[in-house]
């Protein structure tokens, strides 16, 4: 009696928090993540900015239209969840020209956004609360190991070692494998070094040219203060038997998975993830085209389950109050800035192609979804360089200091005109092979200079397309 006394009492707290957020303050809980090295953190800091400062935005409805009053950074509604450090992030983009750190931890702010409505009979002044939780791409994908055994997943990542040019980075891990027996009795000491084996495969996978997706546990390689906890501390392997005897090391290794998803995968999942309105996936399209078919087959592959992931569908009243759904994801290639303008829409149409699968499954649902290339901080300009008699079309910036281009290395100080390459004008041609592996010239360009302006209010990050994905996951909200 007790207990559904507490249950019932926690739905109408619930309910009434939920319904004051929906009916009295409006409020948009936005999602943003994205697989490695895809500019998660840059993305959520030029957000703010452009929201902040309100800079320029043609394509972003209420700043192109004037109705953009104001927007301020307020306390977030979650005390247990860290603040974004915004300021740590926009000091280091434009007064050090530095790269903000990678997201290793889930992180949230809140924006209070004023605006006037667009006239009719909502016309007047109105506020939006927009919540905004960065959390690791990583993270999602261990989404899919809720449904799984422990022996399912182990097959399925021994499997995977299997996959073109993964042979050589597996071999270690996968000769270790073979010495370990399963009925072998229960041991902290083999069960270490196994764990320690499979993360250095991982730690191989996204080193190698398959960074751009990830193989579970995603907490393996960013553990935080669950390093060397035991829920951490488990492996696959091979030749399991139908029953696992509970004092056995697979029976060992099937405890810590389980509890693995008990108490780091589900309360992710109850507690952040699916609370999400809407969400951004940012995506290294790039560097998956760079290394060639088989990493963007992986990358494709990766995008599939994303989108698996989410409770996705059009919500009703009753859906935002007890289970909400992601009605709107958005898909965007990062560092379109790499590519000249005349690659961008190529650039979209590749990403729109790896997802078109998903797409279709996930709109038959009611959501929406989108795809654009962007770059959330433009470090290059467009320029043109002469090869002989051709004149082709380049991108100039500041490389970081170490960055090779052919047999030049750059210093981090002097700028440079670099010519790319291009993409096919149909995206089919890059899944076939018509972009050799390694062809593509991508030096990590430093930000861009950015000076106050006479009165030293902060200057404009310059973006391409972020407002074209401002108004996809807000603009609706804003009229």
């Amino acid at each position: 009696m007790n207990s559904f006394a507490a249950r019932a009492g926690s739905a109408v707290k619930a309910f009434a928090e939920a319904s004051s957020d929906l009916l009295i303050q409006p409020t948009l809980r936005l999602g943003v993540t994205g697989l490695a090295r895809s500019g998660k953190t840059v993305f959520t800091t030029a957000l703010i900015h452009h929201l902040v400062e309100a800079h320029a935005l043609p394509a972003f409805a209420p700043a192109h239209e004037g109705r953009l009053r104001r927007a301020r950074l307020v306390p977030q509604p979650d005390d247990d969840i860290p603040r974004f450090p915004y300021e740590d992030h926009y000091a280091a983009l434009i007064e050090q020209r530095l790269w903000p750190r990678s997201t290793d931890r889930i992180s949230q702010f809140r924006l209070a956004i004023e605006y006037e409505r667009s006239g009719g009979w909502r016309s007047g002044p109105g506020t939006l609360m927009l919540d905004v939780v960065d959390y690791p791409g990583e993270w999602l994908l261990d989404l899919a190991l809720i449904d799984q055994s422990y022996t399912a997943w182990s097959r399925s990542t021994i499997a995977g070692t299997r996959r073109s040019g993964r042979g050589a980075m597996a071999a270690p891990w996968l000769e270790m494998l073979r010495g370990l027996d399963p009925h072998g009795a229960l041991d902290e000491v083999v069960a270490e070094r196994a764990s320690t084996g499979f993360k250095t495969y991982l730690s191989a996978l996204r080193a190698g040219p398959e960074a751009v997706a990830t193989t579970p546990p995603g907490r393996f390689l960013m553990p935080g203060d669950l390093a060397g906890s035991p829920a951490l501390t488990f492996a696959p392997l091979d030749n399991l038997p139908e029953i696992l005897a509970p004092d056995s090391l697979a029976g060992l290794m099937e405890r810590r998975f389980e509890a693995y998803k008990a108490k780091v995968v589900e309360p992710f999942f109850r507690n952040h993830f699916q609370r999400v309105d809407r969400q951004i996936v940012l995506v290294d399209v790039l560097a998956a085209v760079d290394a060639g078919p088989a990493a963007l087959a992986e990358l494709e592959e990766a995008l599939d389950a994303v989108l698996l992931s989410f409770r996705i569908g059009r919500n009703t009243i009753l859906s935002r109050l007890f289970a909400p759904r992601a009605e709107r994801i958005l898909f965007a290639a990062t560092k379109a800035d790499h590519l000249h303008q005349t690659s961008h829409d190529r650039l979209d149409a590749l990403l729109r192609l790896l997802v078109s699968r998903a797409m279709r499954r996930t709109e038959a649902a009611g959501a929406r979804v989108g795809t654009v290339a962007l770059a959330s901080v433009r470090a290059t300009r467009e320029t043109t360089v002469h090869d002989g008699d051709e004149i082709l079309r380049a991108v100039s910036g500041t490389p970081e200091a170490g960055e090779r281009v052919g047999d030049e290395i750059f210093d981090g100080l002097s700028e440079a005109a670099i010519f790319p390459g291009e993409l096919p004008q149909r995206p089919e041609l890059v899944l076939e092979g018509a972009v050799p592996p390694g062809s593509l010239r991508f030096p990590r360009f430093r930000p861009p200079l950015v000076k106050p302006d006479a009165l030293g209010r902060p200057g404009n990050l310059p973006q391409i397309r972020l407002d074209r994905a401002m108004q996809f996951l807000i603009g609706d909200k804003l009229v």
